[in-house]
C-alpha cells in the first residue's frame, strides 16, 4: 500500500492541473489516478480528429443519458474523455470563458472569493493568449495553454458573419474580454495545428518530477474513509478484473473524475442521499442530499442548409481532396485537420429587456448525418446550433448500482424548464433569421432540416425533440454552495461538507452554468484550488470599471 500527500483521481482538465501545481513543492508528493490510458491516440492531437474520439471507447467513456419527453424518448450521448487530459482531449477545442455576471452570481450565493474580480487571474494564469492586441486586464500571456484565433477564412463563414452583422449582431474582436455579446470566430486551445490538451499543458511538463506519479488503467471504485475522514482510494488496476489496490492519501483526497465519475465515486463509497445509497445496498456513511443533483447541461438543436455555389467541409472529406489535406496537414500542419467542429459564435439575447446575453449560436461550414458529429452528409452542407446559455432545466447522476463498473444513470431532463423551451425558441427563430440573411443568400440553396414547410412553434420544438442533442457541458452535480443549501456537496474551499482531507475539484462543483463552454472554466477552479490547498494567498481581485 503506497502513500502520498495528496491523491487526485482523475487526470482531466482540473486533476492535470492540480497534478502540476501541487507538485511544485518538491517536499509533498502527490498520486494522480487515471482510469483510462496515456494520450497517446493520434486522433487526440489532430484538432480534426475530434469526429473519431466522439465515438472511440478507448478514450472515451460513451456515457449516455436517460431518455425524455423533450428528446423525443431519444438517449443522447454524453462523452467524456478516458485519457490523460480528460475531455479536454476529446472536445472542440474551444477556448470560452462566459460572462462577468456568471461569477458574480456564484460569489451572491454565498459562495466568498468566487466573483468574476476574484476568479479573472486565474483564469488569465492559466492561459497564453497568442494575440498581440490582447488587453492585459483580461487575458494572460505567460499560462500553459496556448489560445489562438481560427487563422481558416470561408466564403461561407464570411458570408454568415455578414449577415449576422446584417441582424444588428456586432462583430466582436474578443468574447472573452471586456464583453462577449457579438459574433466572431473561435478561439481555440490549438497551437500550429495541434491540440494542447490539460494534459500536454500542465501534465506532461511535470512528469518527469520525482515528487509526481501518474498511473494509467487505474479505475477508482471507492474513498477510503476512516471515520469522518478521506483517507485514501481503492482502485482497480486494469479493469474490472484486475488487481485491487489501495493508496492512501496522508493529506487529501481529491476528486476531478468530472461531473459524473465524482458524484458517483461518492456515492459508491456511501457519500450521498440516504434513499439513493440503501437502495443500492450501500452502506450509508455520510449522507449528503445533494451529491448527483442539480445536473445541467446544454441542450442544443441544429438547422441544416444545402450550400450552392461553393465547397463545404463536406465534399474537402472526400477522395482526392482529403488526400490533398492531409498531405498539407503532414506537410505544413495546416488545412482541413487543423478544424475544430464550430468555426463561429455568436452570442445575443432572446429579449431585448435581458442584461446578460442569453443565446449562444454557433455555425459552420459542414453538416452532419442525424446531427451527429461524426459522419458528414453526402451533400455540401453547413449547420447553425443554438441553445439557451444558463439553462433552467435540472436532472442528476445516480450510480445504478454498486458495481463501479457500471454506467450511472444520467438525466439531464433537457428542457423540461418551460423558460429553457421559451429562450430556445428565440434562438431556433434567430438561427434562421441568420440562415436566411442577405449576404449568405448567395450560398444558401435550402433548409435540409427541419424543413422549410416547419414554420410553427410546434413544429420548431418538434425539431429540437427529434435532433437537438448535448453540447457536451454536463456540470453542478457537486454543487458549492452555502450551508443553507440542501443540494450544498462542497463548500467555497471546494471541501466535502461534514468531511475532513476530502475535496472535489471539476465542473461538478459549479453552483450555476456559465453562459460559456466549461473547459476554460474548469482550468480556472483547477488553478484556485491549487492555491486554496497548498494555503496561498489568493492574488489580488481585479479592479474592473463598471
Amino acid at each position: 500500500m503506497e502513500s502520498f500527500d495528496y491523491v487526485i483521481v482523475g487526470a482531466g482538465s482540473a486533476g492535470s492541473v492540480l497534478a502540476n501545481r501541487l507538485s511544485e513543492d518538491p517536499n509533498v508528493t502527490v498520486c494522480v489516478l487515471e482510469a483510462g490510458p496515456r494520450d497517446w491516440h493520434p486522433f487526440i492531437h489532430i484538432p480534426a480528429g475530434f469526429m473519431y474520439t466522439l465515438v472511440d471507447p478507448k478514450v472515451n467513456w460513451l456515457y449516455k443519458s436517460e431518455p425524455s419527453e423533450w428528446t423525443g424518448g431519444r438517449a443522447i450521448a454524453a462523452p467524456r474523455g478516458k485519457t490523460l487530459g480528460g475531455s479536454s482531449s476529446i472536445n472542440g477545442h474551444i477556448y470560452n470563458r462566459g460572462q462577468r455576471l456568471d461569477f458574480d452570481g456564484w460569489a451572491q450565493r454565498g459562495n466568498r472569493g468566487w466573483g468574476y474580480s476574484d476568479v479573472l487571474p486565474y483564469f488569465r494564469r492559466s492561459e497564453r493568449r497568442m494575440a498581440g492586441d490582447a488587453d492585459a486586464t483580461f487575458r494572460g500571456s505567460e499560462g500553459n495553454l496556448p489560445i489562438t484565433d481560427l487563422e481558416w477564412r470561408d466564403p461561407l463563414c464570411e458570408a454568415f458573419i455578414e449577415g449576422a452583422v446584417e441582424q444588428g449582431i456586432p462583430r466582436n474582436p474578443d468574447y472573452n474580454g471586456t464583453k462577449q455579446a457579438g459574433v466572431s470566430y473561435v478561439q481555440r486551445i490549438i497551437k500550429n495545428g495541434r491540440r494542447v490538451s490539460a494534459a500536454r499543458g500542465y501534465l506532461h511538463p511535470a512528469m518527469s518530477r520525482p515528487n509526481l506519479t501518474v498511473l494509467t488503467h487505474a479505475h477508482a471504485t471507492s474513498i477510503v474513509l476512516k471515520g469522518k475522514r478521506a483517507v485514501g482510494v481503492r482502485y482497480r488496476k486494469g479493469g474490472r478484473n484486475g488487481t485491487p489496490v489501495e493508496v492512501r492519501a496522508a493529506r487529501e483526497v481529491i476528486l476531478s473524475g468530472g461531473t459524473v465519475n465524482s458524484p458517483q465515486l461518492l456515492q459508491l463509497s456511501g457519500i450521498g442521499p440516504g434513499p439513493l445509497l440503501k437502495s443500492l445496498g450501500i452502506e450509508v456513511k455520510h449522507e449528503l442530499a445533494g451529491v448527483g443533483e442539480n445536473l445541467r447541461d446544454h441542450y442544443a438543436p441544429r438547422f441544416v442548409a444545402r450550400v450552392k455555389n461553393a465547397m463545404s467541409i463536406n465534399e474537402r472529406s472526400r477522395g482526392l481532396r482529403l488526400a490533398g489535406e492531409v498531405f498539407k496537414y503532414v506537410t505544413m500542419r495546416k488545412g482541413l485537420l487543423t478544424l475544430n467542429p464550430t468555426l463561429i459564435y455568436v452570442f445575443w439575447k432572446s429579449d431585448e429587456s435581458i442584461e446578460n446575453y442569453d443565446l449562444q449560436l454557433t455555425f459552420t461550414p459542414a453538416s452532419y448525418k442525424e446531427g451527429v458529429q461524426s459522419t458528414l452528409d453526402d451533400f455540401p452542407g453547413m449547420t447553425i446550433a443554438s441553445w439557451q446559455q444558463r439553462p433552467d432545466s435540472i436532472g442528476y447522476v445516480r450510480a445504478r448500482s454498486a458495481d463501479p463498473f457500471e454506467h450511472p444513470v444520467i438525466q439531464p431532463n433537457y428542457l423540461g424548464a418551460e423558460s429553457d423551451r421559451r429562450v430556445l425558441m428565440a434562438g431556433m427563430k434567430l438561427a434562421r433569421r441568420l440562415l436566411g440573411s442577405r449576404a449568405l443568400s448567395k450560398y444558401y440553396d435550402r433548409e435540409e432540416f427541419p424543413g422549410a414547410e416547419k414554420q410553427s412553434d410546434a413544429d420548431l420544438m418538434q425539431a429540437a425533440r427529434e435532433r437537438g442533442t448535448t453540447t457536451f457541458h454536463l456540470m453542478g452535480t457537486c454543487r458549492m454552495a452555502s450551508d443553507n443549501d440542501p443540494t450544498a456537496v462542497v463548500d467555497d474551499q471546494l471541501r466535502v461538507r461534514g468531511l475532513e482531507g476530502l475535496r472535489v475539484v471539476d465542473a461538478s462543483i459549479m453552483p450555476t452554468m456559465p453562459s460559456a463552454n466549461l473547459n476554460a472554466s474548469v482550468l480556472m477552479i483547477a488553478e484556485k484550488a491549487a492555491d486554496m490547498i497548498r494555503g496561498k494567498p489568493a492574488p489580488e481581485a481585479t479592479v474592473l470599471k463598471d
